[in-house]
Parts: C-alpha cells; sequence; structure tokens
C-alpha cells in the first residue's frame, strides 16, 4: 500500500498515507517492517519517480509517527506469504483491527486473531473520511 500511495496521487492510497500523523489513525511499526519498507521503497523509487533522499525522508516520518512494537513470537508460516505473517504478528501484537492492504485475499484466515483486511478505500471509510 506504501508503494501504492507513491505512485499515484490520485488514488485512495495515497490519500490514507495523507492521513498519517494527523490522529484520524494509528500506525505501528516494527524494524524487520520499517526494513522491508526501506528495501522496497529504494527498488522501486525510479519507477516512483523518487529520490534515495525522498525514500528517507518517508521512512523517517513513518517512523516519527508510529507506534513502535518489539516482536517476540512468530507464528510461521501462518500466511502463504512470509513477509504477509510479519504485518500479522505486528497487527496482532498492537492490538489492531484491520489490516490495510489491497491483497485481502492473501491474509485470509486472520479473523481467528480478531483482524479484518481492508482495502484504502474501505479503512477510509470506516474511519470517517469517506462517504
Amino acid at each position: 500500500m506504501l508503494v501504492a500511495g507513491l505512485r499515484s496521487k490520485r488514488g485512495r492510497a495515497f490519500e490514507l498515507l495523507s492521513l498519517v500523523g494527523t490522529g484520524a489513525f494509528d500506525i505501528h511499526l516494527s524494524v524487520p517492517l520499517v526494513l522491508e519498507y526501506e528495501e522496497i521503497l529504494l527498488r522501486e523509487r525510479e519507477r516512483l519517480g523518487i529520490s534515495e533522499s525522498a525514500v528517507q525522508t518517508v521512512i523517517n516520518y513513518h517512523c516519527a509517527t508510529a507506534t513502535h512494537h518489539e516482536i517476540f513470537f512468530l507464528w510461521r508460516p501462518y500466511l502463504p506469504d512470509a513477509d504477509d505473517d510479519m504485518l500479522l504478528e505486528l497487527a496482532v501484537k498492537a492490538g489492531c483491527q484491520f489490516i490495510v492492504t489491497y491483497n485481502s485475499r492473501d491474509f485470509a484466515g486472520i479473523e481467528k486473531f480478531g483482524l479484518q483486511a481492508v482495502t484504502p478505500a474501505e479503512f477510509l471509510k470506516l474511519i470517517g473520511s469517506l462517504p
């Protein structure tokens, strides 16, 4: 979702990213997730049309506004993608209700943990930013 939000200023992912740090919702990060975000953004930066310093600015901003968590438990493998397992573990640790993603079907079964996978548009509706 982070890449999608930086790819287009017209999409719901960008709209959601624009609300980070405003108090409309909380974001949660772990060191492994930050490192994954950084790796993906650096790899995709040319296609996104952003500089390496812009990537660092985005990462630093998210780190400054997020609640940080250390994960001391692992359920891997639970989901088909190990990177998604990392998000699941963080969401459970943080007591989240939602994982915002365009790949909801990759998170099948997370209801067992009291979580729901929603798209950016669905989340924006849930927080009252969309009618």
